[in-house]
């Protein structure tokens, strides 16, 4: 084992860390719920302060308030956007995409300041569509808070920032949901 991987095992064993076989589970549904176009599901996956970024350009993605973003979402937009997707008036999405995510490298990165886990992967979406097919690489990282829900124990996601490999080139329209 490396020094850094053995520094990522002692994180996954931190008091309030949700433990790295629950949080590869709640990605990959996470990934499963998008590439099913169940905008419902994935939409009840949010946290009510939830934010969800897609940095663009350069080599820095440390500051979705100060730079260029593909998208940046809070709660309120999230929902906007599911509620676009289910409208069938989204014309970026019709017909819709097909897409598959795969979601690997699934690590626990530690405890973020205000006790969510931070959770790293990384990203190979395939969509398809009457233009081709199209490939999205990146790093994709996760904030996940555990809840209760009507005395239910849940996950829910609270930060996903989606950092492609080329956000420094010119994209096509991302209007599935990454």
């Amino acid at each position: 084992m490396t020094a850094v991987s053995e520094r990522l095992a002692d994180r996954s064993t931190e008091s309030g860390v949700i433990p790295l076989a629950e949080a590869e589970q709640f990605v990959y549904r996470e990934a499963r719920l998008s590439d099913a176009h169940d905008y419902d599901g994935w939409e009840a996956l949010w946290t009510d302060d939830a934010i969800y970024w897609v940095p663009a350009g350069g080599e820095s993605a440390e500051d979705p308030t100060t730079q260029v973003s593909v998208l940046f979402d809070n709660r309120s937009r999230i929902g906007t956007r599911i509620r676009q997707l289910k409208s069938g008036k989204r014309h970026s999405q019709i017909p819709r995409s097909n897409v598959v995510h795969s979601i690997t490298n699934v690590e626990i990165l530690g405890l973020h300041e205000n006790g969510d886990t931070e959770v790293g992967a990384a990203l190979l979406a395939v969509e398809c569509r009457e233009r081709g097919t199209v490939l999205w690489a990146g790093r994709v990282e996760y904030r996940l808070r555990r809840v209760s829900i009507d005395g239910r124990d849940e996950i829910k996601l609270s930060w996903k920032k989606v950092t492609l490999v080329d956000r420094d080139m010119p994209l096509y329209t991302l209007s599935f949901l990454i």
